[in-house]
This record gives C-alpha cells, sequence and structure tokens, in this order.
C-alpha cells in the first residue's frame, strides 16, 4: 500500500536537502545521509554492488567517497509514483572541457520509500565507462588516496521481498 504522496515527498525534500549540505560542504560526509535508509535496506551502485544494512551502508558511504571531495553531485529532478521515488542527477568533476563545459556524467537513482522518512531500497544507475572517459580526459587527481571498488562485487539488484 502506498504512503501518502506528501509524506514521501517531505522525507524525499529532506534528503534532497542533506544532499546540497554535503555538495556545499555544511555536511563532512556522505554517511550522514545513511539516516534515511531503513536497519534492513538494500543499496545498489553500479561499481562497488550491493551493500545491505545501514550500518553497513553508512561505512560504504564514507569509504567509497574518499578522494572525490571535491566532486558535486547536483539533483536535476525528481519524479514520485507510489513509494517509488527516480532522481535524476548529475556528477561532476572538478576541471572544464577545451570548450569551458564541465565534465559531468548523467546518472539515476531509484529509491523506495518504506515509510518513517526512511527508504528501503536504492539502486544508483550511471555508466562507468563515461565516468572513466572524463576522468581520464580531465586529468583529475583524487583528494586523498582512493578505496576502489572490489573486483567482482555482487550485482543481484533485486528487492527484497517483505515479509507479510
Amino acid at each position: 500500500m502506498p504512503f501518502p504522496r506528501e509524506e514521501v515527498a517531505a522525507a524525499v525534500e529532506r534528503y534532497h536537502e542533506m544532499r546540497r549540505q554535503i555538495d556545499s560542504g555544511e555536511q563532512p560526509g556522505f554517511g550522514v545521509l545513511a539516516d534515511f535508509y531503513t536497519e534492513d535496506a538494500v543499496y545498489i551502485d553500479g561499481a562497488w554492488g550491493r551493500v545491505e544494512g545501514r550500518e553497513q551502508i553508512a561505512r560504504w558511504l564514507e569509504e567509497s567517497m574518499v578522494g572525490l571531495g571535491d566532486w558535486k553531485f547536483p539533483i536535476e529532478f525528481t519524479a514520485i509514483e507510489g513509494n517509488d521515488v527516480v532522481v535524476k542527477w548529475t556528477q561532476v568533476i572538478p576541471g572544464a572541457r577545451p570548450d569551458g563545459s564541465p565534465y559531468t556524467q548523467s546518472a539515476y537513482s531509484r529509491l523506495i520509500y518504506a515509510g518513517d522518512g526512511r527508504f528501503s531500497y536504492e539502486e544508483d544507475v550511471y555508466n562507468m565507462v563515461h565516468v572513466l572517459e572524463d576522468l581520464a580526459a580531465s586529468g583529475w587527481q583524487p583528494t586523498e588516496p582512493m578505496n576502489l571498488p572490489p573486483g567482482s562485487p555482487n550485482r543481484d539488484w533485486s528487492i527484497p521481498e517483505k515479509p507479510g
């Protein structure tokens, strides 16, 4: 049964505001986003694979972003349909192309709202080849030594079945 649209929209707006605070440097890192997930949430990332549980998601959000301190992730728009939320965002790597335009990649996230201001699932979709091409073209260097994704991540993007 879908939650009231107003409730879903309010959670999404709080989530967006926290992302804006992270991008502006008002928040120290991405780990604070874990508060937006249920204890048993599942997060799927294109490079890192499947991460399960709020505590693991918090750790992963911090570890996966090490070295990317100068990247930005502005949100372009959001669509809400029942408990499903799609967020269209852009990944911006520092530097500019010869024509002056930024190095950007298109990305989408699907989140499933679970009540109490939290999401039970997120799947991020982006083109890793495009990211790697822009990294090479830009000459970008990490702000600190990075953590690399696993060589063989869990690619299971299935949504967990809820009892009942």
